[in-house]
């Protein structure tokens, strides 16, 4: 896996079983949560602990030494966590020009589809037709850094806190981890807890237990089984503007 992500990265600046068991540990800060009552959530603190996210800084990605594609099927189900893959379903990018895939064909047991391109701005992509439309907020790139962000609806930030709570841990995915990567790095310059944000980098190099087929191809044909999936519907027409733009 590693190796097909590193034959990928230069291109960048820089499911399916019954039921899961819940995974649940102590928070990672060391906070163990408590029900209303002040007594510890058992399914969270009897397991073990989550590791502190370390992102690998030789990864152009930041893709996580701990918790990757090959290792995720150990930690899902957890109720201190959420899980969210950054991709859209059809991706007007051309991935399959660098090996990957348009189609979100493939996602993983309880990941949520929250696509980045309607979050923010993205970096400049090495692949033609990258998507232009509307989005939550305005992020200015400095390289592989975020430079500025500002909001583009009243709900904006709302929104994010919600999909991406902070007193939980946040497993972010992708194809091929630049999605995730700049979410992870909109996340952490806003001021989301580094330690609690977990690039696992590409599925498209997923071979765990848990796939789901969303898109399926045969005999020419497109199958899209989106009912599948758990994808989010960001509204944007029920949104409140901040400006024009």
């Amino acid at each position: 896996m590693s190796g097909q992500l590193s034959r990928r990265a230069f291109f960048w600046v820089t499911a399916a079983e019954a039921s899961l068991l819940a995974f649940g540990c102590a928070r990672t800060d060391g906070v163990v949560p408590t029900t209303a009552d002040g007594e510890p959530l058992e399914e969270v603190a009897a397991l073990p602990p989550l590791p502190p996210a370390q992102p690998d800084l030789e990864n152009p990605f930041l893709i996580d030494r701990n918790i990757a594609m090959d290792t995720v099927d150990d930690w899902l189900g957890r109720p201190d966590a959420v899980y969210r893959d950054m991709r859209m379903i059809h991706d007007p990018a051309d991935y399959e020009a660098i090996g990957g895939d348009s189609e979100l064909s493939i996602t993983i047991e309880g990941f949520r589809i929250t696509p980045f391109p309607f979050i923010g701005t993205l970096q400049a992509l090495p692949v033609a037709g990258a998507y232009e439309g509307d989005c939550l907020f305005d992020v200015e790139w400095d390289g592989a850094d975020v430079a500025s962000v500002q909001p583009r609806y009243e709900e904006s930030m709302q929104i994010l806190e919600e999909l991406f709570p902070k007193d939980k841990a946040i497993f972010i995915m992708c194809g091929g981890a630049g999605y995730a990567f700049m979410m992870r790095q909109l996340l952490s310059y806003l001021g989301w807890n580094e330690s609690r944000l977990y690039n696992l980098g590409g599925a498209w190099d997923y071979v765990g237990r848990y796939p789901v087929e969303l898109v399926r191809h045969e005999g020419g044909e497109t199958r899209y089984m989106l009912w599948r999936g758990d994808i989010v519907d960001f509204g944007f027409e029920h949104l409140t503007p901040l400006r024009s733009f």
